[in-house]
């Protein structure tokens, strides 16, 4: 088999939200235990599921979903539910994947397409174009050749010594326009690109990306068309990083404020943030800048925190982490 490398190009942007990314996930590892709580994970995997759901046209929502999780029947259609049920079958296995072998990721999506495909878990046997609002934008590469493109973005995948989060990006971007499967090919390509971050990371367990990609869902399609006119990724790695590094402090924020108490919720974000005003504070953990400023009064009588400096040029410092 031939070294298949998918082209695209590794601009300052890339690098820079590469390294931005890196430095989120170094601080998630000080504080995981805070963070990565069994709440925080649940409440991950259900907008997951509503996220890569909705993408795909199916607006159950995050209530319904979760009330499939706890076996309660649901008003919605036969299909809508069928795609929900069949999408937690697949993310039930997210940490049994393994994101080098592509019978794992066929399993997948025999997961997500059961009950929806005559044969899922299997390529595509028919040619097929991806469309868009003006038409057909993609014409995907012939069925006999599927079996071979994937294997060769396999192989490079796991032999690249390219970062973790611009493989799982570049990745994600070839599996859509290989477009190996006839139908599920957003979802399983959302997915893997998790499952090679998780690889990675352990805390992406708990990071719901297909949730913020459903937020900028015709920006996530523009860029998929834009590379595809380029011949390279690149603006769809640009674009899913970015994604990443807003859902990584959307989910660290949250968490922020439902797993530890505003004092403690302070004192951690001093810590990356020795410089920040009592409005950041304020702003970080939604809370008014009175409320903060009371706190950390408290703070300072309790010897767990002191300014160094002048208001306006001194920093925070920690003198207690008990």
């Amino acid at each position: 088999m031939d070294t298949y490398k998918p082209p695209y190009t590794l601009t300052s942007k890339i690098v820079n939200l590469t390294s931005q990314i890196s430095e989120e996930m170094a601080k998630i590892a000080l504080n995981e235990k805070h963070i990565i709580t069994p709440k925080l994970r649940k409440v991950s995997r259900i907008k997951t599921l509503a996220g890569t759901l909705e993408i795909e046209g199916n607006f159950l929502g995050e209530e319904k979903i979760t009330a499939i999780l706890a076996g309660k029947r649901v008003l919605g259609t036969y299909q809508e539910v069928i795609e929900a049920q069949s999408a937690i079958n697949a993310y039930i296995a997210f940490e049994t994947y393994r994101p080098y072998e592509m019978n794992d990721l066929l399993e997948a999506h025999r997961r997500m397409m059961e009950n929806i495909l005559r044969t899922p878990g299997q390529f595509r046997r028919v040619n097929v174009g991806v469309g868009n609002r003006q038409g057909v934008s993609h014409v995907a590469p012939p069925y006999n050749r599927v079996p071979e493109l994937m294997a060769q973005l396999f192989d490079w995948l796991k032999n690249s010594d390219e970062h973790p989060l611009i493989k799982s990006s570049v990745f994600h971007y070839e599996f859509e326009f290989i477009h190996p499967f006839s139908d599920g090919n957003g979802r399983i390509g959302r997915l893997w690109q998790s499952v090679i971050l998780h690889h990675w990371r352990k805390p992406f367990i708990a990071i719901p990306t297909e949730s913020i990609v459903r937020d900028h869902q015709e920006s996530y399609y523009d860029a998929i068309e834009a590379s595809t006119e380029q011949a390279e990724s690149t603006l769809f790695v640009e674009f899913m990083l970015e994604v990443i590094l807003e859902s990584i402090k959307s989910s660290v924020k949250s968490s922020v404020k439902s797993s530890v108490n505003t004092e403690d919720g302070i004192v951690m974000y001093l810590k990356d943030y020795p410089d920040a005003t009592m409005r950041e504070i304020a702003e970080y953990l939604g809370l008014s800048t009175r409320a903060i400023e009371k706190q950390i009064a408290k703070l300072k009588a309790e010897n767990r925190l002191k300014r160094v400096g002048s208001a306006r040029k001194g920093h925070w410092e920690i003198t207690d982490e008990t």
